[in-house]
Order: structure tokens, then sequence, then C-alpha cells
């Protein structure tokens, strides 16, 4: 099928950017659909590492179009850092690489005033955002006074824009003691962070439906992870964006019926950042040592994830949430010297009942309790292997184990940080 999704099957930081790229190769277009700079793919190719928060991780292969759809906040200065950032490496001489959708919403100074603001009142309550803007922004686009990217393109109607919303916005950063902004400062600031934007920006959604028509080879690349979607997620522990397959579609502006494939990354074990419910984390050291071997710290905000074992219900319930056909299995080199490992395969409710899938809400998950296997491990360095029956008959056993509890196959394994340190054992656009 001409058309991928990639969507993270747990809360995020599953090393979509490394799949992405993998799979880029083979791709004529890369896009972005949901999310903003809170998302942080980090690439590693010939051991330089590249981190990107906006343009699509298929941007290292020179022969890839890059998509930012519609359905991504942007925050211009940061993706004018980028820019120059790919730029810096030779591979963005032809400015038709890079194609940003005019329906795509600008996040704004005040967003991220906001955001600051509303963390800091809510103390103890906070959930844990980036800080970055993104839940205005995306508040402003489901209450109709988002900006769209194609006002830089015209100085007189982002002018009318900003003067009917800001006395709004001022009157909120006022609540929260907070110093307002002018009409000029903000206009200013977005025409000249925004100006390298303008030349790329366009009507996505029909460049991506002419590709497919033709026959050619799109990825959809998806930010954060399915349980941090603001409806399915574990709410109100989630991003503010929808993180499911399904948004490849409203986020790019395509149909359902374009889509192939649909491929869940999960690692093989599980992580998280931010407030909320962690059922599985697994404490002591053996956490700082699964953390440490596996360099789990944000690539946006640097801070330490919570580690866990692997969540078999939260994993079957990202199965059925995306429709996934396939699994990308990341980081199982990571558990090498663990002799044990332990895997959650059902939950206890708080009745005293059972179930196979994970409650969808935060506060009935906070009172249920994992139920555990244990597995054998490995001891063996994975990250030179790259057929899958070289793997240790354990780690075998522990995808196959995986794979049949879930119900799809796994078709990709990462045993390594680097691009070429992955078993592909079916290409998604074959």
């Amino acid at each position: 099928m001409p058309a991928a999704v990639i969507v993270g099957a747990q809360w995020g930081d599953e090393g979509k950017g490394k799949i992405v790229d993998l799979l880029s190769a083979r791709a004529d277009i890369v896009a972005r659909f949901q999310g903003g700079n809170n998302a942080g793919h980090t690439l590693v190719v010939d051991q330089e590492t590249t981190v990107l928060h906006l343009i699509p991780s298929g941007v290292l292969h020179p022969n890839t179009t890059c998509v930012i759809g519609p359905g991504v906040v942007i925050d211009a200065a940061v993706l004018a850092d980028e820019v120059n950032l790919i730029k810096g490496k030779g591979l963005l001489e032809d400015p038709n690489r890079l194609q940003i959708s005019a329906s795509a919403a600008l996040i704004m100074p005040y967003h991220k005033m906001l955001d600051h603001a509303r963390e800091e009142a809510a103390g103890k309550r906070r959930i844990g955002t980036t800080g970055r803007g993104i839940g205005p922004a995306y508040e402003d686009i489901a209450g109709r006074r988002s900006i769209p990217t194609r006002a830089l393109r015209n100085p007189d109607d982002l002018r009318d824009r900003v003067q009917a919303i800001l006395p709004e916005k001022n009157a909120l950063l006022d609540y929260y003691g907070q110093a307002p902004l002018s009409v000029d400062e903000v206009i200013d600031a977005a025409l000249e962070q925004g100006a390298p934007m303008v030349r790329h920006i366009t009507d996505t959604g029909l460049l991506i439906s002419n590709a497919l028509n033709a026959g050619k080879n799109v990825l959809f690349e998806g930010a954060q992870g399915t349980l941090l979607d603001v409806i399915h997620g574990t709410v109100p522990f989630v991003t503010s964006s929808h993180t499911v397959a399904s948004a490849a579609c409203t986020g790019s502006g395509i149909g359902p019926k374009q889509l192939g494939s649909i491929i869940g990354i999960a690692k093989a074990y599980v992580t998280r950042v931010g407030g909320g419910p962690f059922p599985t984390g697994i404490g002591g050291e053996r956490e700082e040592s699964i953390r440490a071997s596996g360099g789990e710290y944000g690539a946006t905000t640097g801070r330490p994830r919570r580690c866990g074992w692997l969540d078999l219900p939260a994993l079957r319930y990202a199965v059925r949430v995306n429709g996934l056909t396939e699994l990308a299995f990341t980081k199982l080199d990571v558990l090498s010297g663990q002799e044990t490992l332990r895997v959650a395969t059902h939950y206890r409710l708080p009745d005293g009942s059972q179930t196979e899938e994970m409650p969808a809400g935060a506060d009935v998950l906070s009172r249920s309790e994992p139920v555990y296997m244990d597995v054998e491990g490995w001891s063996e360095d994975l990250r030179q292997i790259r057929l899958e029956e070289d793997l240790p008959p354990t780690a075998r056993a522990y995808l196959e184990l995986v794979s049949n509890e879930v119900g799809v196959p796994i078709n990709i394994i990462g045993i390594g940080p680097g691009r070429g340190q992955t078993v592909l054992k079916k290409n998604p656009f074959a």
C-alpha cells in the first residue's frame, strides 16, 4: 500500500523518529500530522545525533519531501532554528523539500505564557506539560480563534486576527498575574519569526492526495503516543491533540480509504514523562539501570523518564484504538543483562475483577494493579545482530510472547540507536 502510518503505541518516546528515518528511505513524502514542538524525535546516523521537534524525521533522506500538516501547531521560531539546522547539513538546498500547511495554527507568545502560568497555578495538580504553549494553541483551534500560517502572507489579515483575540488573552494573562501584550509586539514577532516559513506554505492536503493517487509512497508521522491522546489517553495527564492513527487523516487532509499499513511503535519496556498513573513502574536500582542503558531522558525537556515493565493490556488497547496492522518493537537491546523480565498480562480492577485491556481513564487505572508473569531474560549484546534468527532464543521468545498476546506481527525490531541497528522483516511499502 502507498500510505503507511507511524504512531506511538505507549506513552510516547518509543523511538518513532528512528523508525520514520528507516522507512523514509522508501518514501516519497513524509508527513507530520499532529502535535507541536513538545515532541522530540532523536535520529542517530553515522554516529551523529539529530533531534527534531517539528520537521518530519524523513528530512535526513535527501530525496524525500517533508510535509507539516494542518493538524500540527507551529512555533515559528523553533521551526526557523530547525530549518537552519537542516540547511547546515546541506539537506534543504531545494526549498520544495519542505511544505507547510496553510491551515496549520501558529503558537503565539500568549499561548506559551498561559501554559507556564497555568502549570504554576496548578501546584500539586499540575499535569507536567512542556510549557511550549501546545495546549492553549489547540484550545484556540477548537474555539475557532487560531491564527493559521497563511496569515503570515498578509500582515493586514494577521493584524485583524490579533486585534480580535488579544483583549481576551490579556484578560487571562492578568488573571494569572502576567503582564499584557501589545498588538504590535505580537505581530512584529510573528512576521519576523515566520518570514522563513512563507515560501514553504501551501495546500499540503492536495499535495499528499495527488501523490497517493499517483501511486507514490507516503509515510505519516505521529508524535507522542496512544496513551497520551486527548480523548483516548489517561486524561487529564495527556497531550492536547489526537495521537491515534485516525488523526493521520484529519491532521493531513486525506480520507481513511487512502491509508494502508498502521504501524505501532512500542518499546521492549515502557516509559513515561510527566504526571499521571504508571502502574508497571519498576523502581529502585533496576529502573535506574534501564534508564541509564536506554538513555531515558526527554529529547525536548531533558527530564528523566519513568521506566516500567512491558504493559500488554496497554498494548492491546493501542492495537484496538489505532487498528494496528503491525508493530515495530524498539530498544530490545536495552534489556540485555536482565536475568528475569516481568511482563504485565492483565489488570486487577478496583472491584477485584480482571481485564486483558488497560482501563481507559486515569482515575480507574490509578486504582488498578497489574498482574505479572516472569520470563527469562538474556545476557548477549544484540547491537551487531541483523537477522531475527540470530537473536538469543529467550529474546525471540519474548518477541513471540508479545506478538501472540496482542494479535499483530512484529515486523521491525530495534536493537540499537543507529539507523542500521534494526531488523526489518517486512517493508510496509512492498
